[in-house]
């Protein structure tokens, strides 16, 4: 059984922020283009779940995973 990766916490300075912004915020992709297309590739989860939704708004608490990475939304 492997372990899950480890949390980092990104805080945003506010209480939402959409999806596709914060994978840029979080250092997790470089451009618009790359998020919109991990997106659309189903290679991005929210809580354990895929989500195709670029403009998903994440509030403080949801959990971020993406190649490998979760990073957690906090304040």
């Amino acid at each position: 059984m492997t372990n899950p990766a480890p949390i980092d916490d990104v805080p945003i300075g506010g209480e939402v922020i959409r999806l596709g912004q914060f994978l840029k915020f979080a250092g997790l992709l470089d451009s618009g283009g790359d998020v919109k297309e991990a997106i659309i590739n189903g290679d991005v989860a929210v809580n354990g779940e895929v989500d195709r939704r670029r403009g998903r708004q994440l509030q403080v608490g949801d959990i971020v995973s993406f190649d490998g990475h979760r990073v957690r939304v906090s304040e």
